[in-house]
């Protein structure tokens, strides 16, 4: 039994201040004073531990993750792949998946890969904006090549590798892990069946036996090396040998572990953060894997210092990726004024092609604005992209509204270019080269007036009709050139017969029309030399004036010889051209009749010599005359058959 007296001063002594009675006021003593200074700094000591601890969770996490990837640690060249050409990126895609393993590609293939995009996307607008400029419309463009066809290619077999490689470390991974289990339950054994003779033999066995073994799944690395390591340090706490085994390995680790912290320290000075923590994790790892346990008085400290020293590294760049965030807040800031600037693009207004194409280019402007305001890691940047993602889906549902509209009217458009090419195709192989020949240009004229029809269908339409009007004008040119070879005779023959008649001074009807007959004889004038039919019937025209016949006589012979001009010419529009004006000739002399006509009712009164009355009845008497003549020109027109 316990003394009560004794209880009694526990009790006492286990009293707070509150609790006891008399309070002190005077001031403290300076044991007191020290006890919480020392109170306050193991306060802090634990605090800068449990910080330290954290830091280190951190960089042995990481260690972890890169210890899993350590077979694709690579030193292949990064080439200035910007600089390169299309054709060049794909050999160099080609060269890397031949020469190196699949798993040490990928920041050669990335880099690639974004010089490619980029190139190939330049070539692309530009091939965008020449199609555009020939009257395409952007839903219709498309663009092949062969380099890319290579290109995409090359990089589906790199994925396929890529998958494939996974796939099996994935494997291999776990197959590691149990190797180093088994090691772990071997040291266990060792440490528990104990033979001082052979157990430091065989722990060197066994240690080189986990240093064999490849690398783990992430998220048991950590864990199984403790478990390994808390082991190491139960062997050689129990190792008691009467050599100099143990603590010659003490000695050597510590000096190992010593000149490692010297390193990470170094580390503090390099301005590339990044870099430093990358050597920070070899570091790490080696402090792991590649040297042991140093002895009990030293492993607490050591440990700490190495702790302390690459908690400066990971601070520094906690500051780093801070101020990055600062950076992050900057360029989300601009992306998102773009996004807004895209989502209240107003569209309203474009009623044609041409307003979508400037918007369809201002939109593309803005794009180039967004990718242009900076990078931002993936965390950041999936809530901005699918921002800007929705403001071009809207602008791009309301161009696609507009296009399916207009490829409606192109395929209208379709079918009337269509339909000129039929009636092209058969018109080619027409001799009727007159009529022809103005048809096939209202023909290609109609064709200009059509839009714009769907992209895939424009070169194979135009090849068609293209090639049934050049059928028909090289038709047209050649036969122009053998009949310019023999018209030339001729038309030396119509001048030098055009000069005798000018020297004719009278001619009676019969020499006349024989004059006629024989001008018709030879041939039909060239449209080019028509000038001369035209002086052939004025001197004819003088001739027939000479003559002793009525005014209206000689009026109805020089008709005669136009019409009969025509005739010979074959001209059917021109005289179908004369008989619309000989019938709106008398249609006019009718009303001048009809007028004059009512205009006598005003002269009931007067007598028969009254001056006006006399005129007008004159008029009206001169008028009926004229219309004979007319409808003598009009008779004769009809009588022809054309």
């Amino acid at each position: 039994m316990l003394d009560t007296n004794q209880e009694n001063t526990e009790d006492q002594i286990n009293q707070t201040p509150e609790e006891n009675e008399v309070i002190p006021t005077e001031t403290p003593k300076a044991e007191e004073v020290k006890e919480a200074e020392e109170k306050i700094e193991e306060e802090e000591a634990v605090e800068e531990k449990a910080s330290t601890d954290k830091a280190v969770e951190e960089i042995e996490e990481k260690v972890a993750e890169d210890a899993e990837k350590d077979e694709e640690r690579n030193s292949i060249p990064m080439l200035a792949y910007e600089n390169m050409e299309l054709e060049d990126l794909t050999n160099e895609l080609e060269k890397l998946l031949k020469d190196f393993p699949v798993q040490q590609l990928k920041k050669n293939i990335d880099a690639i890969k974004n010089a490619f995009n980029a190139k190939f996307g330049a070539v692309l607008a530009e091939k965008k904006a020449a199609f555009l400029e020939e009257g395409g419309n952007s839903i219709d463009f498309q663009y092949s090549s062969p380099v890319k066809a290579i290109y995409n290619s090359l990089l589906s077999d790199y994925k396929k590798k890529r998958d494939a490689y996974y796939s099996n470390l994935e494997t291999q991974l776990k197959n590691n892990l149990e190797k180093r289990h088994i090691v772990i339950n071997e040291l266990k054994e060792l440490i528990e069946n104990a033979d001082p003779q052979t157990m430091y033999k065989n722990f060197k066995v066994i240690q080189a036996s986990w240093r064999e073994i490849g690398a783990v799944p992430r998220n048991k690395y950590n864990d199984t090396w403790r478990n390994y390591h808390h082991h190491v340090e139960r062997f050689y706490d129990l190792l008691h040998l009467s050599n100099d085994f143990r603590d010659l390995d003490f000695k050597n680790n510590l000096e190992e572990k010593l000149r490692l912290i010297e390193k990470v320290e170094a580390l503090a000075e390099l301005e590339n953060v990044n870099d430093a923590f990358k050597e920070l994790q070899q570091y790490h790892k080696a402090w792991k894997e590649d040297i042991g346990p140093v002895s009990q008085e030293h492993r607490e400290a050591v440990w700490q210092k190495f702790s302390a020293a690459s908690k400066k590294i990971h601070d520094k760049r906690h500051d780093y990726f801070r101020s990055l965030k600062s950076q992050y807040e900057g360029i989300i800031e601009k992306k998102l004024e773009i996004v807004a600037s895209i989502e209240n693009y107003d569209t309203s207004k474009n009623k044609k092609h041409s307003d979508w194409q400037k918007s369809i280019n201002d939109i593309e402007a803005l794009r180039k604005k967004y990718f242009d305001a900076g990078k931002l890691p993936y965390s950041k940047s999936e809530e901005v992209w699918l921002k800007f993602k929705a403001a071009t889906k809207k602008f791009n549902a309301a161009k696609n509204v507009f296009y399916k509209k207009e490829k409606s009217i192109q395929q209208d458009n379709l079918d009337k270019k269509n339909a000129l090419i039929e009636l092209a195709e058969s018109y080619k192989e027409s001799e009727d080269w007159e009529n022809t020949t103005n048809a096939m240009k209202k023909i290609q004229a109609d064709w200009k007036k059509v839009g714009h029809v769907p992209r895939k269908f424009s070169d194979d339409i135009w090849k068609r009709f293209k090639a049934a009007c050049n059928h028909y004008f090289d038709r047209f040119h050649n036969r122009q050139d053998d009949l310019n070879k023999e018209q030339q005779v001729f038309i030396e023959e119509k001048k030098a017969y055009l000069d005798e008649i000018k020297k004719v001074e009278k001619a009676t009807i019969e020499e006349i029309n024989e004059f006629i007959q024989k001008w018709r004889e030879l041939g039909t004038t060239p449209r080019s030399v028509r000038h001369i039919e035209s002086k052939f019937y004025k001197q004819i025209d003088k001739l027939l004036e000479g003559l002793s016949l009525s005014k209206d006589e000689i009026a109805m012979l020089k008709y005669k010889n136009l019409i009969d001009g025509f005739m010979a010419q074959g001209d059917g529009y021109k005289l179908n051209s004369e008989q619309l004006f000989v019938r709106k000739k008398m249609d006019e002399i009718n009303k001048e009749i009809q007028q004059l006509e009512n205009n006598l009712s005003f002269f009931s009164n007067a007598k028969d010599d009254n001056p006006l009355l006399l005129n007008v009845r004159n008029n009206i008497d001169s008028y009926k005359d004229e219309i004979n003549v007319w409808e003598q020109k009009l008779e004769y027109i009809k009588r022809l058959d054309y």
